[in-house]
């Protein structure tokens, strides 16, 4: 059985290795808490020599340590000890996956577990620092939650359908973090890890409980949470209906809240596959709805669809001026030439939209193959 073992990490192995008899060090640990969520290039030189001091102790400790004392200094890899039964050469074929706060101090901790997981034969191993993930205030936490979100979006489906098992390690980190990621897990993890305190260190298993989306709930506003999936801002009045756990509002619009994200993940392959949808500042003609009917592949359908979603947000946001198109290197927009006024522009690699810009809208002709809509784009 391969396993995806995502742990969450503190910074109790680096402040730990502070030696609190030793005058010299009798503040290190007010001046780490002070400088708690600071990125490198806002910390102190002082405060980094202290942290480089730290990590050096902590890299020779568990260099010269056996299980139960790695177990003791280390709450992340306590937690994969007891995973692995303290036996990690079972783990060679696994994924790791360390997620650190946004700052030198979590960033320092994750590489010596990283560091010292690939001293074992557990090459796989990698370090997740969600951008601005920090406690410095409520909004910076709530938006590395955000990207944290997106990641593991982008990164455990495609995991789990390739057979892989799903654990969170949840043993290490800060409270907050903490109680984030034991919800979201039940949406992603097979299984959550914690461990007894005490020195047996027995390892605690919450298996994935079966919750489901209400997609019947959802689905009416389809089109408002794919339009704000693309990052538009909505007015309260085009968002009513929807629950205000899935909102948040920031300057005056609306958007996505961390569990919004967290939701549409979960049910937006089903809606998105289903019926075309309408957006502003688009028309359909029949043939680009056959062409839509034809495709049978979700994960087409979704692309396209979401795609959609972009066009109609420049367009909205452009107050229909097709240029701003032309700036996304994504849809990389463009003219057909010797075509009159047809244009097309991007879905993937490969697959393409023809249309035609007229009065701040664009008429949609066809969708498909490269080569299919270029010779046949009307």
């Amino acid at each position: 059985m391969r396993r995806v073992i995502i742990s969450t990490i503190g910074t109790s192995l680096l402040t730990n290795q502070i030696n609190r008899a030793n005058p010299i060090e009798k503040d290190w640990y007010t001046q780490l808490r002070d400088t708690a969520n600071l990125t490198e290039d806002k910390t102190p030189a002082d405060v980094k020599e202290i942290i480089t001091t730290l990590k050096q102790r902590a890299d020779e400790q568990l260099a010269g340590a056996k299980t139960a004392q790695i177990r003791r200094a280390s709450a992340e890899l306590n937690g994969i000890y007891g995973i692995y039964q303290e036996n990690l050469t079972q783990g060679k074929e696994d994924i790791h996956f360390l997620i650190a706060t946004d700052t030198i101090q979590g960033i320092t901790t994750a590489k010596i577990v990283a560091e010292f997981l690939r001293k074992q034969g557990l090459n796989n191993t990698s370090i997740y620092s969600p951008p601005g993930l920090s406690t410095a205030s409520t909004e910076a936490f709530s938006w590395g939650i955000d990207s944290l979100i997106v990641w593991l979006q982008d990164n455990i489906p495609p995991l789990k359908a390739d057979k892989y098992k799903i654990y969170f390690n949840l043993v290490g980190s800060f409270k907050s973090l903490q109680g984030y990621l034991n919800t979201i897990g039940m949406f992603y993890a097979d299984e959550i890890i914690y461990i007894f305190e005490g020195e047996k260190s027995d390892l605690i298993t919450i298996p994935r409980l079966p919750i489901t989306v209400d997609i019947a709930a959802i689905k009416p506003y389809t089109q408002q949470l794919v339009l704000l999936d693309t990052g538009v801002g909505l007015a309260v009045a085009e968002t009513l209906g929807i629950s205000e756990a899935m909102l948040a509002e920031i300057d005056g619009k609306i958007t996505l809240s961390t569990w919004g994200q967290l939701i549409w993940n979960q049910c937006k392959n089903d809606l998105l596959s289903a019926d075309l949808l309408l957006f502003p500042r688009l028309d359909y003609q029949d043939s680009f709805e056959a062409d839509y009917k034809k495709v049978k592949e979700q994960e087409a359908r979704v692309k396209l669809q979401e795609t959609l979603a972009k066009v109609a947000c420049l367009l909205q946001e452009s107050n229909g001026d097709t240029s701003i198109l032309k700036q996304h290197g994504g849809l990389q927009y463009d003219k057909y030439t010797n075509m009159g006024n047809i244009d097309h522009f991007r879905v993937t690699q490969g697959i393409r939209v023809s249309c035609r810009s007229e009065q701040g809208k664009l008429i949609l002709y066809r969708y498909g193959k490269e080569e299919e809509v270029n010779k046949n784009p009307f």
